[in-house]
């Protein structure tokens, strides 16, 4: 299996050279994407596939239920060296339908250690009960995992990196998608915060 690895990646690096050979070399000189990619771990949301952009354009974070907690520091790393390194104008927090563990932070069941981790999908949930509890099944999940996408968005607007960029007169825009897995297609959420002003009406709002 390994060795089927080890030649994929010989084949992709060879395509690469035969469209463009100073590909690498690019690579290697500077990484500048004006992207960041806050999603799930799931495998079967390729980032970069997704929106088709190479390597090298989009800086990727992902972790369980794609989640943008203020005490993380995994998070918060990548976070300051997107905004303050490396100057990024978009970050978004790319969400999924069918994620396994939205439903789990829900399901009723114990897992361990990762129940902590998706604690915060619980405290939207529970913000939001009396719509989501109207719902039933795959649209309750479905409509628990947009609402995660927008109290993340939240999150990182209100990290001090990000308000310390917008003080000092960086452009910088956070966006929220859920992308589908059935038809490959990606659905804004229409929570983008570009401001601090935004970010108060989105607290506001509560979205």
């Amino acid at each position: 299996m390994l060795s089927d690895l080890k030649n994929n990646n010989r084949r992709w690096a060879a395509g690469k050279l035969s469209v463009d050979p100073s590909f690498f070399e690019r690579l290697v000189a500077q990484q500048s994407p004006e992207y960041l990619w806050i999603g799930c771990s799931d495998s079967r949301v390729p980032a970069n596939e997704i929106v088709g952009l190479d390597p090298g354009e989009l800086f990727v974070h992902r972790n369980v239920s794609n989640l943008a907690p203020p005490q993380d520091a995994n998070y918060l790393s990548v976070l300051q060296f997107a905004v303050d390194v490396l100057k990024v104008k978009h970050i978004l927090v790319v969400g999924h339908y069918g994620c396994g563990g939205v439903a789990a932070a829900v399901d009723g069941q114990r897992r361990g250690l990762v129940d902590h981790w998706l604690h915060p999908i619980r405290e939207v949930y529970a913000e939001h009960r009396a719509e989501l509890e109207a719902l039933h099944d795959h649209a309750r999940i479905d409509r628990l995992i947009e609402l995660n996408v927008m109290r993340q968005v939240r999150n990182v607007a209100s990290d001090v990196f990000v308000q310390d960029a917008w003080a000092r007169g960086q452009s910088l825009s956070i966006h929220g998608w859920v992308y589908s897995i059935a038809n490959g297609l990606i659905t804004d959420q229409n929570c983008t915060i570009s401001n601090p002003e935004q970010l108060a009406e989105a607290i506001d709002g509560g979205r």
